[in-house]
């Protein structure tokens, strides 16, 4: 479902004389349906750089990045668009929403992108909001005016309303407490078992270890920090 073939990554310096750093090289690895995968490394590895060109938000400068056969490096635009919306999920560390649209139509956004209707939405979502220990007085909310903890629980809601083949998860468990961290991981395993196959950075080690079948340690693609 994703596999990467010798991709690298660099950055170009223009208001520093165009200097070039080499952020990550050569990376190769498959993640199969039903498989959760998590990137290791210490700060600096280039996990977020990874997972943002995987997403197509980077680009890369050599290599293959195939989503659902899909090689988003040479992608059209649309074609990454339409990967978005129907293939590829990503669960980021921040809430990004227009302001003043209500949490429940958020989190139902992206089934109503695939033109589910508005109630059937927003059924999922008031399910996923309760689940997630959002109280239903806030779903008429903007989530902007929310906590931390509750922005994050809208993000992941959000993330979950559909059933994504492919997702990417950008510490999901982060600014949650016990409890929640707990609903997150169960979200997590019921989405392995209806196999989406799954690449997350998980700073949790007891959560990594709860629901990643590997690790990919990122530091072995980067110049400078390789053993």
């Amino acid at each position: 479902m994703i596999n990467l073939s010798d991709v690298s990554k660099t950055f170009t310096l223009h208001n520093q004389g165009s200097a070039v750093i080499k952020v990550i090289s050569n990376v190769s690895f498959a993640v199969v349906p039903g498989e959760c995968v998590a990137l290791t490394g210490a700060s600096g590895a280039g996990k977020s750089t990874l997972m943002r060109m995987i997403y197509g938000n980077y680009l890369t400068q050599a290599g293959q990045i195939r989503i659902g056969g899909l090689n988003i490096v040479q992608a059209e635009p649309r074609d990454v668009i339409k990967l978005r919306r129907d293939v590829l999920g990503y669960v980021s560390q921040f809430l990004r929403v227009v302001p003043r649209v209500p949490t429940r139509d958020v989190v139902a956004e992206p089934l109503r992108a695939l033109g589910i209707p508005e109630i059937d939405a927003h059924d999922r979502a008031s399910a996923l909001l309760k689940q997630l220990n959002i109280p239903e007085r806030l779903w008429s909310l903007s989530p902007t005016t929310f906590s931390g903890g509750e922005q994050q629980r809208v993000n992941i809601a959000r993330g979950f309303a559909h059933a994504y083949p492919a997702m990417l998860l950008d510490e999901p468990t982060a600014s949650l407490d016990a409890a929640n961290r707990e609903v997150v991981l169960s979200l997590i395993e019921d989405a392995k078992a209806r196999g989406a196959a799954i690449i997350g950075i998980f700073h949790d080690e007891a959560a990594r270890a709860q629901v990643c079948d590997r690790e990919i340690d990122v530091a072995q693609f980067t110049p400078g920090l390789a053993a």
